[in-house]
């Protein structure tokens, strides 16, 4: 099973019961604006915890109306985040969202001992991503939490996006373990984790998915590529999630998806109590409110 576009999540998203957004500092155009449109088609219901008066500036500026919209008054972004993650882990909102507050801030409330959303998991950063050339859906992970994983965090974040995709409604997803090359190098640090990931997934260490590498980019998404290079494999041609080795590979890749491909993305933190939808301050509102309905299908599972 896979997936042609990312509308899919719009879809999922709008049926059931509608979930409740937590947003800390809703302070910018494409921040409000993706949530009133998630809104009105019915995806979330909205909480804002920030600064009033800029959020009604910002709606006044943009001619939407909040007089609808649940806001709790807090201008102190600090403040603002701790409030909001204590909705989400009250269980008076379903899932949070990332306003305009600086990451590190928002974690620290996310990672609080007593009220925070630890769950005993790895936090890391899934991103779904569609490139009109492919027509598919493919997952890449994790470029916006781990910096540099070791082989233990590698397999948390393997766990995090096939447990992603088992909501999805995939129930063997298959993982390639990218890398600059497809055979192990004592040189390449990535190639050895590679392998032995692969070997981890073989012998049920890693479970729900099929897992295989070092694959380039190349060959874990195309076919052609994998046959011309004579990779036998369940994975090569076949990926759904691709598995990145550290922050700044992925950090490129994602930026080139969206940026240089004319491509659509949607992001959220897994590994925590509840999703938390984490999107860069430049991404636009469609990526917005792509990940806001990708965190609520998520919420719903």
């Amino acid at each position: 099973m896979s997936f042609e576009t990312l509308d899919f999540l719009l879809e999922r998203s709008q049926s059931g019961k509608t979930m409740v957004l937590a947003v800390a500092a809703p302070h910018g155009e494409d921040i409000l604006g993706a949530v009133a449109e998630a809104k009105e088609r019915g995806v979330i219901s909205p909480i804002l915890y920030g600064d009033r008066g800029k959020v009604e500036k910002i709606a006044s500026e943009l001619s939407i109306d909040v007089s609808s919209f649940k806001m709790v008054e807090e201008p102190d972004e600090g403040r603002a985040a701790e409030l909001a993650v204590k909705a989400v882990s009250s269980g008076e909102a379903d899932l949070l969202m990332k306003g305009n507050v600086k990451t590190a801030t928002l974690l620290k409330a996310v990672l609080n001992k007593e009220w925070g959303l630890r769950s005993g998991s790895l936090l890391s950063h899934v991103f779904l991503f569609q490139i009109p050339k492919v027509g598919k859906v493919f997952c890449m992970t994790d470029g916006g939490m781990s910096m540099y994983p070791d082989l233990a965090a590698k397999q948390g974040i393997i766990e995090n996006a096939v447990e992603c995709y088992h909501k999805l409604g995939v129930q063997c997803p298959r993982v390639a373990l990218l890398a600059a090359v497809e055979v192990v190098n004592q040189d390449m640090p990535c190639t050895i984790d590679a392998a032995a990931l692969t070997q981890m997934n073989r012998r049920g260490q890693i479970k729900g998915c099929i897992v295989d590498g070092p694959l380039a980019l190349d060959n874990a998404v195309s076919e052609e590529s994998a046959r011309h290079k004579g990779i036998v494999s369940e994975v090569a041609g076949k990926a759904d999630i691709l598995v990145v080795p550290d922050i700044e590979a992925g950090n490129l890749m994602g930026k080139v998806m969206l940026y240089m491909s004319g491509g659509r993305g949607a992001g959220v933190i897994v590994g925590a109590r509840k999703p938390i939808v984490l999107t860069s301050r430049f991404d636009n509102a469609e990526t917005k409110l792509l990940s806001i309905a990708f965190g609520a299908v998520l919420a719903k599972a």
